[in-house]
């Protein structure tokens, strides 16, 4: 399978793990990336909310310049913000004729032009969910992560909003947790796995969110989670980065590391964690790692009802060879 591949500038610098990890679970899943030559920034949400119309033309820039080159009509962002503008662009130059005449006349300027619809743009969760599926995931599965408890953390911006098309329910998303179950990893409940980080609130007012990130890294923590696996540079650059933060404000002691659910595929199939970006993040994802076990667990029993109730059981290890 082949796509356009927008990586947006978090995944140059602070997010780097995000890429390695995506390029190299890419080479097992059979996908190959075409990145989008003499791409710029998205804009994230700060230009948008400025000035309308040069916001507009600098995204959907990036969607004249995927459309004509690489032969594919698919885009693929790994960045949740990048998606969403991109996608966001896409969808309001179909809707508004006013604001497509004015981007068009932008893009004509640099020589270029751009059809609404001409490209289906799509979030790597996307990708690897729906395209690739979860029977091709598990069959590439070479060490399961057993033992391993993981919070599937979605943020608010891959699943929202539906009306312009969702590949996941917008309020309870899945497909994470079943990516997360066919690597072998035990997925815990995670309430608020479709909440805000707070974005860039850090920069605005700290106090609110610092409260927004203690909230996740606490239900997390209830439910026993070894770490926290998220696709979005902004979610884990701030649950990670602001984690000490939140335990000086608040007297808690949380230690839960934030990786990417690409870098957890990567080490279920069998590549090297220093080839996955694993020892950049801020609190060390080691500890939990070291809990990986070469056997699954034995399912947990609960009562439900006065009656007794097994756990669905998670994948068996694939045979080998």
């Amino acid at each position: 399978m082949k796509y356009s591949y927008y990586p947006g500038c978090s995944l140059e610098k602070n997010a780097r793990s995000y890429h390695v990890s995506t390029m190299a679970i890419a080479k097992s899943l059979g996908i190959e990336f075409v990145e989008v030559e003499d791409w710029n920034c998205c804009g994230a949400t700060e230009y948008i909310s400025i000035e309308k119309v040069p916001a507009y033309a600098l995204v959907t820039r990036n969607l004249a310049l995927a459309a004509e080159q690489n032969g594919s009509t698919n885009l693929v962002a790994p960045c949740s913000a990048c998606y969403l503008n991109l996608k966001k662009a896409d969808h309001y130059l179909g809707e508004n004729v006013d604001l497509r005449q004015k981007i068009d006349l932008a893009l004509e300027a640099g020589g270029l032009s751009y059809q609404p619809g001409s490209l289906n743009v799509q979030h790597l969760l996307e990708i690897i969910a729906v395209d690739i599926g979860y029977e091709e995931i598990e069959a590439q599965v070479k060490r399961p992560l057993f033992n391993l408890r993981v919070a599937p953390y979605y943020g608010c911006l891959v699943p929202r909003p539906a009306a312009m098309g969702s590949f996941d329910d917008p309020e309870h998303p899945t497909s994470l947790d079943n990516i997360l179950k066919r690597l072998g990893a035990t997925v815990i409940d995670f309430p608020l796995k479709a909440q805000c980080c707070g974005g860039h609130m850090t920069q605005i007012s700290e106090e609110t969110a610092l409260e927004l990130l203690r909230r996740l890294l606490k239900n997390a923590a209830d439910y026993k989670a070894d770490m926290i696996a998220t696709l979005c540079p902004m979610c884990q650059l701030n649950l990670d980065a602001y984690q000490d933060a939140v335990n000086a404000h608040f007297g808690t002691d949380y230690k839960i590391p934030i990786v990417y659910f690409t870098q957890l595929m990567g080490l279920a199939f069998g590549l090297p964690a220093d080839e996955l970006g694993f020892g950049s993040e801020i609190v060390s994802a080691r500890p939990a790692l070291e809990k990986i076990t070469l056997e699954e667990p034995k399912p947990a029993r609960t009562r439900e009802r006065g009656k007794k109730k097994t756990d669905l059981p998670l994948p068996t290890r694939p045979e080998e060879g």
